[in-house]
């Protein structure tokens, strides 16, 4: 996975909701559509959905038509190859030695 798949997914989880989100479909496994998800959070279905789409669009999980509904899933093996690219780049990263000491604040 390449450092702009890293950003994409990063950006993708970087929202509370839709963390909240990934938990709920990952619960409920594949039967999952928009509703079901709306219902067990307290904000609107237009919310959620675009929650859903930026997850979607990340690749984090998969749309399946069923009928005149589109239920959700995670997709764990995209998720699997995240945690070991992330893994794998903050591992290689050299920071041995090296501390980041915080400077005073400066009085105004």
């Amino acid at each position: 996975m390449h450092e702009d798949d890293i950003a994409v997914l990063m950006r993708a989880l970087g929202h509370p909701v839709r963390l909240e989100i990934l938990r709920i479909l990952a619960q409920r496994a594949e039967n999952c559509c928009c509703n079901d998800v709306t219902d067990c959070l307290s904000l609107a279905q237009s919310t959620v959905s675009q929650h859903l789409k930026v997850l979607l669009d990340a690749g984090v999980i998969e749309r399946r038509a069923q009928g005149t509904r589109n239920n959700y899933c995670v997709r764990t093996d995209r998720l699997a190859a995240f945690n070991r690219a992330v893994g794998d780049y903050v591992s290689g990263l050299d920071v041995s030695g090296q501390h980041c000491e915080r400077q005073p604040a400066r009085a105004s």
